[in-house]
């Protein structure tokens, strides 16, 4: 059930210690003894003028408005009781929330600081401080906003209370106060009973769950098993706490015509508060919210079990990663396993905010859905129709009602672009020293080699390319004297991930930095993994990818003529080792030739084991660094 109706306001306050004269004897009984507190709402504003303590009527219709789940109205009327010297220490602890709920953060944050200095309860110090903490990040949950269309489900909402929609197959159920004139003296509004809208009909769509129903109850929050058969829900009592205090679960099943009577279920704890339901999808779960004792602070989430008997099995609790010290509620698990819940103590925008929790290895996550779904207002009872779009409710401004059930769709179909814009600069580098490279051409080649780009670096050898999404691109330059320069380049992986996309279109910036080599004679470049197994000259699959890569250097460098040397390990006769080496090194020269090289430009020279890299080797690996072919320039057409 909503916030209003099912967390706060059947919660019994402790009477006042302040004496508030005569004049508020009829409003405070309305209000202590019955809990009707938007009746004892009207009355206490009837007396404010005359009343002889102000500061205390002042705070009990601030507090008629907090429990009638209208905290932000509040905000006045505890700030005048505080102004007039009023000492109740929940009043002082209300304030700040009053204020967060309005949207007044700096007020707020400032609230909460006194009280965690002059507060007289250490739970609510603990609480401020949290609430402070989360204040803090107010900024930055303000800037995370999702792409979300969202639509009031106008055939659905009323003048009245429309919210926890839950979509079951072709229908959206949903509690409202529609339809029924019995008032619940609490709100002032008419008790909640459950229906059901065909999606996508009109107002004529909707029809009240029969049986499930009873006058005098809230009912709200169905739940479904996958065969439609069995249904869970939130009832409250009728007035008589004998069965149980507050709300209850209960169970009904369905024969194909008709739901059962509802049984009260054996996972309630009857002296507490238990709803808001939600069946895992394979039914093996239930999850609820409950304020019941060992808890961590007000509502908080459980799960029971279903046992190999059909029994539903003792509530555990979610734990501090989901609950809190304020209220967590309507949980939503979907088939990979995400928890949607909506908390007040979890850092939010206002009041109710609507959260996804997911596992990452041993961790839960936890996120606030942004500024796309919340509000500085309640918003909560969030159910997917697929993974982009679904139903929540909110009482935002704007609605038809009190609480309006709305439509959400994420811009699944107007998906969010992300572009690149790859800033570089070229520097011509000669022995150790670095220049800018002016005057430039830089071509970007895709990864089949094709030109997709094209520009010419600016005197200090910057330079710009658009590129895309998870695409690899190779910066290409080629310069007399120089060694031709090819150097990948790649976007895979450097897009956010798509909940963290912020706007329709977004560029991010990426840099690169390109240095070209002066050619030099007697360079050697040793070319890594062209390796050979023992005793063999044989072109292992692995030699040959990196022998294209000579092939490739050869090409773009077409003045360039090499002498192409192998070596062996130091195992085996030195006379023997000189022949293997020569023989890899004659084999290796016949691949580049068979790829279109010219034989004249390649001369091969096969060292044995004169020149190991690692001299003294001892283990395989040692021997097989050994066994290596390099390449160095002998000669450079033009070049002396």
């Amino acid at each position: 059930m909503k916030k209003a109706s099912s967390i706060a306001i059947l919660l019994l306050m402790l009477a006042s210690q302040v004496f508030a004269g005569n004049d508020t004897k009829s409003a405070d009984k309305l209000f202590k003894q019955k809990g009707e507190y938007e009746t004892a709402l009207q009355e206490y504003k009837k007396v404010l003028e005359s009343a002889t303590n102000k500061a205390y009527v002042n705070a009990q219709i601030g507090e008629c408005y907090r429990l009638s789940n209208r905290i932000a109205e509040a905000a006045p009327f505890y700030k005048a009781a505080l102004d007039l010297n009023y000492k109740a220490d929940s009043i002082l602890f209300q304030y700040a929330f009053a204020l967060k709920a309005s949207g007044n953060y700096a007020d707020a944050k400032a609230a909460f600081k006194n009280y965690s200095s002059h507060g007289g309860k250490p739970a609510r110090v603990d609480r401020s401080l949290k609430e402070i903490d989360n204040l803090n990040k107010i900024d930055e949950l303000m800037k995370k906003k999702f792409w979300y269309e969202i639509s009031n489900l106008e055939a659905v909402n009323t003048p009245g209370s429309e919210f926890g929609p839950v979509l079951f197959e072709d229908q959206v159920y949903f509690a409202s106060t529609k339809g029924t004139s019995a008032v619940y003296g609490a709100t002032g509004t008419p008790f909640t009973n459950i229906f059901s809208y065909k999606v996508g009909g009109d107002a004529t769509a909707i029809t009240e769950l029969p049986v499930i129903n009873q006058a005098g109850r809230h009912e709200a929050s169905p739940t479904f098993s996958k065969d439609g058969k069995m249904m869970i829900f939130a009832r409250s009592n009728d007035g008589n706490r004998k069965t149980h205090r507050e709300v209850c679960l209960y169970m009904s099943r369905n024969n194909g015509t008709a739901w059962s009577e509802p049984e009260l279920m054996s996972i309630n704890d009857v002296d507490f508060w238990n709803g808001a339901p939600c069946l895992s999808p394979d039914g093996k779960s239930l999850y609820f919210a409950s304020n019941r004792k060992g808890g961590k602070g007000g509502l908080d989430i459980y799960r029971s079990k279903l046992d190999e008997s059909g029994k539903w099995g003792k509530p555990s609790n979610l734990g501090e990663s989901i609950n809190t010290a304020g209220d967590e509620s309507f949980p939503m698990i979907t088939e990979d396993g995400k928890l949607y819940f909506s908390s007040d103590g979890q850092p939010t925008i206002g009041g109710l905010d609507i959260f996804v929790a997911s596992k990452k290895g041993d961790n839960t996550i936890v996120e606030n859905l942004g500024t796309g779904i919340n509000t500085v207002n309640d918003d909560f009872g969030l159910t997917l129709k697929t993974p982009t779009e679904g139903y929540f409710s909110s009482n935002r401004a704007g609605g038809k009602g009190d609480d309006d059930i709305y439509y959400f769709r994420d811009g699944k179909n107007d998906p969010r672009i992300v572009k690149f814009n790859t800033s570089g600069q070229l520097l011509s580098r000669i022995d150790k020293a670095e220049t800018p490279a002016g005057g430039m051409n830089v071509k970007l080649l895709d990864d089949k080699g094709a030109v997709v780009g094209e520009t010419t670096t600016d005197a200090e050898g910057k330079f710009t390319f658009p590129m895309e999404p998870s695409k690899n691109y190779v910066f290409y330059v080629e310069k007399e004297q120089y060694l031709t320069l090819r150097q990948p380049f790649s976007t895979v992986g450097k897009a956010p991930a798509y909940e963290e996309l912020t706007q329709k279109e977004t560029t991010i910036d990426l840099t690169s930095k390109l240095v070209m080599d002066k050619i030099k004679l007697q360079q050697t470049f040793v070319v890594e993994n062209i390796n050979y197994d023992y005793d063999k000259s044989d072109i292992r699959p692995d030699a040959a990818l990196e022998l294209d890569k000579i092939v490739q250097f050869l090409q773009d460098n077409p003045t360039i003529t090499i002498e192409l040397s192998s070596h062996t390990d130091s195992r085996g006769d030195d006379t023997y080792n000189l022949k293997l080496s020569q023989k890899r090194a004659e084999t290796s020269k016949t691949y580049i030739v068979s790829k279109g090289v010219k034989g004249l430009r390649i001369t091969s020279i096969g060292y044995g084991e004169t020149k190991p890299l690692i001299v003294d080797a001892a283990t395989e690996e040692d021997f097989q660094k050994n066994r290596r072919t390099e390449f160095k320039v002998i000669k450079v057409a033009g070049m002396k």
